[in-house]
């Protein structure tokens, strides 16, 4: 047998190229996002392109993600309404959620007890399906008194360590421009001081986006 160096090159390099290409990822598939909340994911107020889910959307393939995302926001659901609704929320197409409740809890006064629970119980079944999660949280005010502030505000990062998730600790942090208080400027916001107008949005999106994409990578693990 004539030994054929040329031969012998083009079978190695062959070699090295599947190998190569065989240990790099490959997403082909578009990233599926539930995001379960109240009026703030709903987008109360505001044109569809104008609310958080579609401005999240965009914000993320802008930045080259291939992601999909799930409007599952419910005006003026409280944490027990996401509960009743976050099974069938998780379809088989669902990657990954975003859990944005509370906040009518804290309008409504609701014992962080039962609120921390309601929680407890959405991850769960979220674990249950293996799908993994952005926690997003809310801060008290004080008209309740420091005993309720101190139990509601344990309730995200307590629950995001039980769970491992991904946690964004208020919603409300980039609305925020006084550190000393926790009432979002009143430019970022519609009229009724609760949700925030179309360029609120946008700095909560710029915000929160980068954390989204450690969700969608978690996702594809």
């Amino acid at each position: 047998m004539i030994y054929c160096p040329l031969r012998v090159f083009f079978k190695q390099t062959i070699t090295l190229l599947f190998l190569l290409f065989s240990s790099i990822p490959v997403f082909s598939e578009t990233v599926v996002i539930a995001a379960l909340g109240d009026s703030l994911t709903q987008g109360l107020g505001l044109s569809s392109e104008n609310g958080f889910v579609l401005q999240l959307e965009t914000w993320l393939q802008g930045n080259g993600e291939d992601v999909r995302l799930l409007n599952a926001g419910v005006s003026g659901d409280t944490t027990a309404g996401g509960l009743s609704r976050v099974a069938w929320t998780l379809t088989p197409e669902v990657d990954a959620l975003i859990v944005n409740l509370g906040g009518n809890d804290l309008l409504r006064g609701i014992d962080p007890a039962t609120s921390r629970a309601n929680l407890d119980g959405i991850l769960q079944i979220a674990s249950e399906h293996a799908v993994p999660v952005l926690l997003v949280g809310f801060i008290a005010p004080g008209n309740y008194g420091p005993e309720y502030k101190v139990a509601f505000d344990a309730i995200y990062h307590d629950l995001s360590h039980k769970y491992g998730t991904l946690f964004y600790k208020n919603f409300f942090t980039s609305l925020i421009e006084d550190d000393k208080v926790i009432i979002p400027n009143s430019k970022f916001m519609q009229g009724d001081g609760i949700h925030p107008n179309a360029s609120g949005v946008a700095r909560v999106v710029n915000n929160i986006g980068p954390i989204v994409r450690k969700l969608i990578t978690q996702s594809r693990e």
